[in-house]
């Protein structure tokens, strides 16, 4: 390639806008440069790539075999470069909070209002994600909500506050017509549980009384629609009973189970501009006085903290 020349994006868009117009001279009006621009962009194009891609007529121009194939492959490129550009655009214009199973909860339309009241020129956007960073690792959120530590040393993450356990079982289950229940009621049955963006492992019943029967699943959705049908049951953030309503499943209160920790995430070489606002409102709507920054060797002490927690 280098022997050859550079291949530019500009000269993609000439050869679309070539193929598009018909004629060398519509194409320049359309691109609002200069006829011989429009020529030298074709020539460089063809340069690059070592081949012909435009026949040349006195009235109109076409493409070669090749330049079929080529114009494809340039629509395609453009699409994609204009796809990230308008990811950058709303990166500038918003700030994006990716979830895997509920946002904040009962908490989230109070934030959303509260952050419109002190950013009116920047939206805050929830945005669902079923990776195990909400969004953060594919470039779809600047922020990221998340239930359990990340391991990856590329993220930063902060305790911003901490939610109760529920368990999620069919109407018709007997535990249904309880308030509450224990964890040793709910491993009677075959539990449901997503190891890979839940919140809920088998290290959360003590030892020798983990559910004899577990049942993986891929998403909120396939975990909610498992319960439903009474063919499993679950535990999961008080956070999911409230985004996530579905017909046929109830949530009750589990009354031994520890607490879930609620983390901001976000890439540590690249925080967004308005994070410490976005910390300091969510702490303050989850009752903390601060966030709690957290590095890789804290996962061990976050137990001891929600149990100090009002």
């Amino acid at each position: 390639m280098s022997e050859r020349g550079d291949l530019q994006l500009r000269h993609l868009a000439v050869l679309v806008a070539v193929a598009d117009a018909g004629t060398f001279t519509d194409a320049a009006y359309d691109l609002g440069v200069s006829q011989a621009a429009v020529s030298r962009s074709i020539a460089a194009l063809e340069a690059a790539l070592g081949t012909r891609l435009v026949q040349r007529t006195t009235r109109q121009v076409g493409l070669t075999g090749v330049g079929v194939q080529v114009l494809a492959g340039a629509r395609r490129v453009l699409e994609e470069v204009g796809h990230l550009q308008r990811l950058v655009e709303q990166a500038r214009t918003e700030l994006r909070v990716g979830y895997a199973w509920a946002a904040l909860g009962k908490h989230t339309r109070r934030l959303q209002k509260t952050w419109a009241a002190e950013h009116p020129q920047t939206p805050l956007v929830f945005v669902q994600s079923g990776s195990v960073t909400a969004g953060l690792s594919e470039g779809l959120a600047d922020v990221a909500v998340v239930r359990r530590p990340l391991t990856d040393p590329r993220f930063a993450t902060a305790l911003v506050g901490v939610e109760s356990r529920v368990a999620a079982v069919a109407t018709d289950n007997a535990l249904a017509r309880r308030r509450s229940v224990r964890l040793a009621e709910l491993a009677r049955y075959t539990v449901a549980i997503d190891d890979r963006t839940g919140t809920t492992t088998l290290d959360l019943w003590p030892p020798g009384t983990a559910p004899a029967s577990v049942r993986p699943t891929h998403g909120v959705d396939e975990w909610l629609t498992l319960i439903a049908a009474g063919q499993a049951v679950g535990v999961t953030s008080e956070a999911t009973a409230h985004q996530n309503p579905r017909p046929g499943v109830a949530y009750r209160a589990v009354r031994d189970a520890q607490p879930i920790p609620v983390l901001l995430a976000w890439w540590k070489d690249d925080p967004p501009e308005l994070l410490a606002d976005l910390l300091r409102l969510t702490c303050e709507i989850y009752g903390r006085a601060q966030p709690l920054a957290l590095d890789q060797g804290s996962r061990s002490n976050l137990a001891p903290r929600f149990d100090a927690e009002p």
